[in-house]
């Protein structure tokens, strides 16, 4: 298994314990969430069922028995409710011959899809929550663990709860896309070639997400693929956006009109903006839908270095979000291979290149050095200055440093030529002289394939190119 290293460890954990653990494990769509849990167990647990998309109550509880008879219930007939369901469940786990996991002697008990099991008017959370209050929590050996895409069902009705699940979830797994480094270890496992930047690029359209990664043929270039898998009508990820919220959130209108305000704007823009869109409107459902997108990765929740108390930014930073609204935008691209080297490309890809950076922080502190430094990261924006000065991601740290990094993408090493010198120097001075901090500040190039070197070069402080991410 490729990364997952914290995941595995709190698993693990789990297992050693020795108390009844009730784990969440939640994501976004596509991003691996099946896939840890059954390759951390070997596929092997004491009882496993899953939720079917698009079923009704008894739908739902006829797969489910046919998993209890799979794990040797000798009841056939389909349990008439959620509550007898769950003790035929709780029959087959107190049997003498249950699975255990050899290494803990744990009962491991795997959910699959959950939200999909609760249909409309079933008591299906009763039932959940009778068994687990009632029986399972008393449990020394037993691991519960439950996931599904659907992350409005899982924040709003476990994690979030405030009835019978309140305090009752021992831990709580969010999987996060692969970090550039782990999509590279992928993709060489896929036998898949390229070179360092061609894989910032497949990141920059793809995310780290592993099964959009797994798609990818390794007898076709990258724009290949991209024509194939996205743009071909039949293409296995030609609607995949369309239906990505859908599957996520239970009314996700709400969730799209937001995504669609915030991919007009670079920046990103904050609730008492979005706020003011009528359609959005404000209250209850918006703080809910941002919330929600933010803990699926879609959004990200942010502060600008001179409003750390109030004012927060919202800001799109999930790439195939942004390669498909990218698409959506335009309206008239028929084919990626076509529309590389055109002027709406090259502003996609740096913008999509600065994205990729607010997803790396952590590489790119450790490239300066500084993984061990506590910081806090921010962006900012002049309100006085002429022309306006913008930093999109400044790191200011405890050790009395603040990084003012620019990110640049090029095809060939970055100039920094008297122009750029000026441009950055304007940027660290108008900082300055507006926020007055003390520390000091330390430009910082972010670039793709380096910095050619001349004589402006010395403004930054350090460059950090595509290979630091790895």
């Amino acid at each position: 298994m490729i990364g997952r290293i914290n995941e595995k460890d709190i698993l693990n954990h789990c297992l050693d314990s020795g108390r009844p653990e009730f784990v969440v494990v939640y994501g976004r769509r596509r991003v691996g969430k099946t896939f840890l849990v059954k390759e951390f167990f070997g596929e092997k647990f004491s009882f496993y069922a899953t939720g079917i998309n698009n079923q009704n109550t008894r739908g739902q509880l006829k797969a489910f028995n046919v998993s209890l008879v799979e794990y040797g219930c000798t009841e056939r007939s389909i349990p008439k409710d959620w509550f007898e369901a769950f003790m035929r469940l709780k029959s087959v786990l107190e049997k003498d011959d249950v699975r255990r996991e050899p290494s803990s002697g744990r009962r491991v008990v795997f959910l699959d899809e959950l939200p999909w099991m609760d249909t409309a008017r079933s008591d299906f959370k009763s039932a959940l929550d009778y068994f687990w209050n009632s029986w399972g929590s008393s449990q020394k050996d037993l691991l519960l663990i439950v996931c599904g895409s659907a992350t409005s069902w899982i924040i709003n009705n476990l994690l979030a709860d405030k009835g019978g699940f309140y305090n009752r979830i021992t831990r709580r797994i969010h999987l996060a896309p692969f970090t550039i480094k782990e999509c590279k270890d992928l993709l060489e496992q896929n036998n898949i070639v390229m070179t360092d930047k061609q894989i910032i690029d497949t990141y920059m359209i793809f995310g780290g997400i592993p099964y959009y990664l797994n798609m990818l043929n390794e007898r076709f270039s990258l724009a290949q693929n991209v024509d194939s898998l996205i743009f071909d009508e039949y293409g296995d990820l030609h609607y995949e956006f369309k239906n990505l919220f859908d599957s996520l959130f239970k009314n996700p209108g709400k969730h799209n009109l937001i995504i669609d305000a915030l991919s007009n704007t670079k920046d990103g823009m904050t609730r008492v903006e979005l706020s003011k869109i009528t359609a959005i409107g404000d209250g209850e459902p918006l703080t809910k839908a941002l919330s929600e997108l933010v803990e699926c990765g879609f959004i990200r929740k942010y502060r600008s270095y001179t409003t750390q108390k109030h004012g927060c930014l919202f800001q799109i930073v999930d790439p195939f979000i942004l390669f498909c609204l990218k698409i959506l935008r335009e309206g008239d691209i028929k084919s990626w291979q076509n529309y590389i080297g055109t002027p709406g490309f090259y502003a996609w890809r740096g913008n999509a290149f600065e994205i990729l950076c607010l997803n790396h922080v952590n590489e790119i502190k450790k490239s300066l050095g500084i993984s061990g430094v506590e910081s806090n990261e921010y962006a900012w924006r002049s309100k006085t200055s002429k022309p306006a000065a913008q930093i999109d991601l400044l790191i200011d740290r405890k050790d009395g440093i603040i990084n003012i990094c620019e990110m640049k993408y090029s095809d060939k090493e970055f100039v920094i030529d008297a122009d750029v010198e000026a441009d950055l120097v304007h940027k660290r001075e108008v900082f300055r002289e507006e926020v007055n901090p003390d520390k000091a500040l330390h430009l910082t190039l972010v670039s793709v394939s380096g910095v050619k070197d001349n004589k402006y070069k010395g403004v930054v402080s350090s460059v950090i190119t595509a290979g630091d991410f790895f």
